[in-house]
């Protein structure tokens, strides 16, 4: 816990822990409210420091999102670990390059896909309401695709920029497998973990987690991540598409900020 934090920054942090887990179990990209919570909230901690603790906070509301998912969601939980070891592998490339590509170059792209896949979502409201994976098996054909392009290439995005991950697999992960939106919000719960898990070992080994600090925040996180999920089980998919539209809309919005202000 860094010696200079104040009680009022503390109860901020957590709260803006609780709500980034509803909204990363849900639907992914808690990381859009949690992350900044942290820069604003900790401005003398070394950037490492931050994302370390980042990472220790989001796996823990992760990992119980990921319980209830499956315990009460058709998930495959096979294909959701392979998926997540392909992003794992992708994540490390990613961020291998990370260094050599300019951040100003990739975010009016991701903005033009991101609005891309609102209209998309919008104009098809059907998207993710009857999914195919969960009336029938998934052929191997698909599981492929998704270990490599979904697993593969949204792992090197990850680790090459970050922002929205979340978010991508759920679309991706309803595209390419046929599932609805709450098994794919579950399916990328599972793959989210083992990311975070593989970025968190790395930070914890270079001794960049603020442990003290994360340890209450993630009591908060889990705390949102458990109500997110289940509601998400309990409203459905209509319910996870209004939430995805929102973060979509406020991912543009971040990205446009941070390009333009």
């Amino acid at each position: 816990m860094p010696p200079d934090i104040s009680l009022t920054t503390l109860v901020l942090l957590c709260a803006a822990a609780l709500v980034a887990g509803w909204i990363d179990a849900v639907v992914g990209g808690g990381g859009l409210l949690l992350l900044p919570a942290l820069l604003l909230g900790l401005p003398q901690v070394p950037a490492a420091q931050i994302l370390g603790t980042n990472k220790a906070v989001a796996i823990v509301g992760t990992s119980g999102a990921a319980v209830t998912y499956v315990r009460k969601a058709p998930v495959q939980v096979k294909t959701a670990v392979r998926i997540g070891l392909a992003a794992l592998a992708g994540s490390m490339g990613g961020a291998f390059f990370a260094a050599g590509i300019s951040s100003e170059l990739l975010r009016p792209v991701i903005m033009v896909v991101l609005l891309g896949v609102a209209a998309f979502v919008m104009l098809r409201p059907s998207f993710g309401t009857q999914g195919e994976g969960t009336k029938a098996p998934v052929g191997r054909a698909r599981i492929v695709t998704a270990i490599v392009l979904v697993g593969g290439g949204i792992g090197f995005y990850d680790g090459l920029f970050g922002p929205g991950t979340g978010t991508f697999l759920v679309l991706a992960l309803t595209a390419v497998l046929h599932l609805d939106l709450v098994t794919a919000s579950a399916t990328a719960k599972i793959v989210n973990v083992c990311t975070n898990a593989g970025a968190l070992a790395m930070f914890a080994y270079q001794g960049s987690v603020l442990w003290q600090l994360a340890a209450v925040m993630a009591v908060f996180n889990l705390a949102g991540a458990m109500v997110g999920a289940r509601m998400a089980l309990s409203k459905g998919a209509e319910f996870v598409r209004g939430v995805l539209l929102f973060v979509v809309f406020s991912l543009v919005a971040k990205l446009a900020f941070d390009q333009w202000a």
